[in-house]
């Protein structure tokens, strides 16, 4: 596992790499499914989960069309924390989007295999399977002899 240390001055340093790194390359190791552990580099604290939480507050803020936390959500999230006995939230949270994640990769495969057999997929599949046939045909055909109907004066005999 990767180990990320995080100093006083907010830098975060990937001991295996021997360099600094953002919240952007973190991001990209989560997308990347390269599983890394943050840590205090004084204490040894791990800070990963508090490190993941800045990485979604950066993507939700960067781009405004793409939220996925809406405001009633996080004051519903707070609601939760403050329960006398809180619900297993971040166990259905963790099943449920892990389905979701599941669903749209086999909706994205479906869609994938659908166009490949769109009409124009489907003309040039049949075209290339016709040119291997032809070329497999040609290629058993005997060099000087052509096939087919024999000639002639093939049946004279001399």
């Amino acid at each position: 596992m990767r180990v990320i240390r995080k100093y006083a001055n907010r830098r975060l340093y990937d001991t295996q790499q021997s360099r600094y790194v953002t919240l952007e390359d973190l991001r990209r190791l989560v997308l990347d499914e390269e599983p890394f552990r943050v840590e205090d580099a004084k204490s040894g604290e791990d800070l990963t989960r508090t490190i993941l939480l800045s990485i979604i507050i950066e993507q939700e803020q960067a781009d405004g069309e793409a939220e996925v936390f809406s405001n009633d959500l996080l004051a519903q999230f707070i609601r939760v924390y403050d329960m006398a006995q809180p619900l297993p939230l971040a166990r259905y949270l963790e099943q449920g989007t892990q389905l979701m994640l599941e669903q749209q990769k086999r909706m994205q495969d479906q869609w994938q295999q659908a166009m490949r057999h769109s009409p124009m997929e489907l003309m040039r599949e049949m075209a290339e399977e016709n040119m291997k046939f032809w070329q497999k045909a040609i290629g058993q055909a005997q060099p000087g002899k052509p096939q087919g109907k024999p000639d002639k004066n093939d049946d004279k005999s001399s």
